[in-house]
């Protein structure tokens, strides 16, 4: 197997055993295009998640050698997410507002989110992801790109921001109008202008890395900062050297609340992103290897006084287009961002901040996806509501009150989904001795005197008295009432105590009315379960059937 073609279950032997010289070109180009836009993305990400920008740049080569070591998809290219800086920040800012203690909190968030991945990747909990409703993870999205958008508009204008909610923050913006600094709406907006006129026309040129040469130039040239318009101001030489956060256990522990949810929208980002590109090359990514990956990246990241990482679509996407096909990306472009971070960063000192606004901006337009709101109004307006209330939860309450909101959601639908079980009345399919839903199969025949019932699905505490409640409704509208019910267990392949409590409660409502009970398709957990309750005695073996045409012919006095 090539390095192109799959990793396997070994990090990094997976793929570099098999790599080949013809490879090189394409991930040479491939780490060139990842480093054009992770040297400015991180300076401006580092800014959104409160920490001086040269912790992005001791962040930013650590992130990429441990997940090339550890990962196990040949083309997501991890490192400081808009999203991740956005939530590194709405963490922090929880427990400290003092800028002083933003580096050391940041990179123990860090260790703490990566800490919990990594258990839960050992843990196998990456399944975890699937609870996260695409609906309310569209709208927090939105919600989370929109209050970043509001929050880098006032760089753009030269204004201070302010405090609060989205709404709060728009007000704070806009009230000051007569203070804005021309000189910095000027710059601002022809940053923004020109990256999308960059990325519209030639998407194949590192827009940001271009943007910001020039806007360096310029500011050099022009003297922007006599003009009015900030600067970012000199960034230390950057070689990322390992050093313990240093912040005190209270500190940690109060970390932990926030890191559980941040943990969550980091994976689900990396994992989504990484199985996306994974399919389109014909491969599978494994989510608890995955999840322990992410979570090692993290570790190491905050042992350098970094921030949380996650993995980038875009770069990701850009690496690909540039003819990127293994994790030889990420290596050689953590070699190329340690030399710019040791050697580099004075070049950066005239870079302007509406410069940086605008290249955040740009970067998380993706996140607001209108399409996929309007494609949920046509077609499920249930998701739409669920989508516009994590957008708005976020807008009003800022970005981890949304992120719980979100989930809260998720669990709703969960539970909602699940709690729905509708029975199916079976029939005898022509010609066979197989048994289907008869609204599917009008030429199934339903047996006189029996009423064969399949739940949509495996039986839990949350959705038996549903069933039971439907078997009971069916029997009444069974016109002769029936002398037997048979119940399909096949989808349950566990059931619990509550399950067969409720399962014996039904037995003794159709007895009561001299209605037997039938159980088919047992599976063999399920036996198990059943062997240890008093259902099992109550039912007796004659009871229990291997296929409900056994069942059928039992309760009709037929051959077995």
């Amino acid at each position: 197997m090539s390095a192109g073609q799959g990793r396997g279950s070994r990090p990094v032997a997976g793929w570099l055993v098999g790599y080949r010289r013809g490879m090189l070109r394409g991930d040479v180009l491939g780490a060139l295009t990842a480093w054009a836009l992770i040297v400015p993305e991180s300076v401006a990400y580092a800014q959104i998640a409160g920490v001086p920008p040269q912790n992005a740049f001791y962040a930013a080569p650590v992130a990429l050698l441990v997940y090339a070591l550890f990962g196990r998809s040949n083309f997501l290219v991890i490192g400081a997410t808009s999203a991740a800086a956005v939530l590194s920040a709405a963490a922090v800012s929880e427990i400290s507002g003092d800028p002083q203690d933003a580096v050391g909190l940041s990179a123990a968030l860090a260790v703490v989110v990566g800490a919990v991945l990594l258990v839960a990747g050992i843990a196998r909990l990456g399944f975890i992801t699937n609870f996260l409703a695409e609906p309310a993870l569209v709208g927090f999205l939105f919600g989370m790109a929109l209050t970043i958008v509001v929050r880098q508009g006032a760089k753009l204008v030269g204004v201070p921001g302010g405090d609060g909610n989205f709404f709060e923050r728009l007000w704070t913006i806009l009230s000051k109008a007569p203070d804005w600094s021309l000189a910095t709406l000027a710059v601002g907006a022809s940053a923004l202008a020109l990256l999308l006129l960059l990325e519209r026309f030639v998407p194949r040129l590192p827009a940001a890395l271009i943007v910001l040469a020039l806007a360096l130039a310029l500011s050099a040239v022009l003297d922007l900062k006599d003009h009015g318009v900030d600067i970012v101001g000199g960034i230390a030489s950057a070689v990322p050297v390992p050093r313990l956060p240093g912040v005190p256990a209270e500190d940690w522990i109060a970390l932990s609340a926030g890191a559980l949810g941040v943990a969550l929208v980091v994976f689900a980002e990396a994992f989504s992103i990484a199985g996306r590109f994974a399919r389109e090359h014909g491969q599978e990514v494994d989510a608890d290897r995955e999840m322990a990956a992410v979570g090692l990246s993290n570790i190491a990241v905050g042992l350098v006084r970094g921030f949380v990482v996650s993995g980038s679509a875009s770069r990701s996407a850009a690496a690909i287009g540039a003819g990127g096909r293994t994790p030889m990306v990420s290596l050689i472009a953590a070699g190329l961002i340690l030399l710019t971070g040791a050697f580099l960063t004075p070049l950066f000192t005239d870079l302007p901040e509406p410069v940086l606004g605008a290249i955040v901006i740009v970067a998380v337009r993706g996140f607001m996806r209108v399409g996929e709101l309007r494609r949920y109004a046509a077609l499920d307006r249930r998701s739409l509501w669920v989508a516009l209330t994590a957008l708005v939860g976020v807008l009003l309450f800022d970005l981890l009150p949304g992120l719980l909101l979100a989930v809260a959601l998720s669990l709703v639908l969960f539970i909602s989904a699940a709690g729905r079980r509708d029975v199916a009345v079976l029939g005898r399919l022509p010609g066979t001795r197989l048994y289907a839903d008869v609204a599917q199969h009008p030429d199934a025949a339903t047996t006189a005197g029996v009423l064969a019932v399949r739940p949509d699905g495996s039986l839990f505490f949350g959705n038996v008295n549903r069933v039971r409640l439907a078997v009971r409704d069916q029997v009444a509208r069974t016109d002769p009432p029936p002398r037997a019910v048979v119940l399909d267990l096949n989808s349950s392949y566990r059931l619990g105590i509550p399950v067969l409590d409720t399962l014996d409660e039904l037995r003794e409502e159709l007895a009561g009315k001299d209605i037997a009970l039938h159980l088919a398709h047992v599976r063999a957990r399920a036996e198990q379960d059943l062997t240890r309750h008093a259902l099992a005695d109550r039912v007796g073996p004659y009871g229990l059937h291997r296929t409900v045409d056994d069942a059928v012919s039992a309760a009709t006095g037929g051959p077995v």
